[in-house]
């Protein structure tokens, strides 16, 4: 169902730019990688390489659904930990078995409907 056939209930902030929520073009943000290292996100992910990334547009609980879920669906990814900024740049954590392709996390959060935020 595309969002055109979704009837309006009247319960969606139109102006609240959620990219879950309304139409938003997330192409204009440059991909970027904040900090690479061998930290865990918990004692199953052990020894997993980790990637932080930082993500423009996220707002909500369905918008960390949607990203984890597409990150998740990367070959070798062992979890997936999101700190929303709601309305601004999150983070997100990527632990792996091995270092992750960017353009594949690249096209994953973009599939999600969000963009890669610049690193400065």
């Amino acid at each position: 169902m595309s969002p055109s056939e979704i009837p309006d209930l009247g319960l969606t902030d139109n102006n609240a730019g959620c990219a879950c929520c309304t139409p938003r073009d997330h192409t204009t943000a440059a991909p970027g990688v904040a900090v690479t290292s061998t930290d865990t996100l918990a004692p199953a992910a052990a020894g997993a390489v980790v990637a932080d990334y930082l993500i423009d547009g996220m707002t909500c609980s369905h918008c960390v659904r949607s990203v984890t879920e597409e990150l998740s669906a990367i070959d070798g990814v062992t979890d997936v930990d999101v700190q929303l900024n709601a309305g601004g740049t999150s983070r997100v954590r990527v632990a792996s078995a091995a270092p992750l392709d960017d353009g594949q996390v690249r096209s994953a959060v973009e599939e999600a409907g969000y963009s890669l935020a610049p690193v400065s």
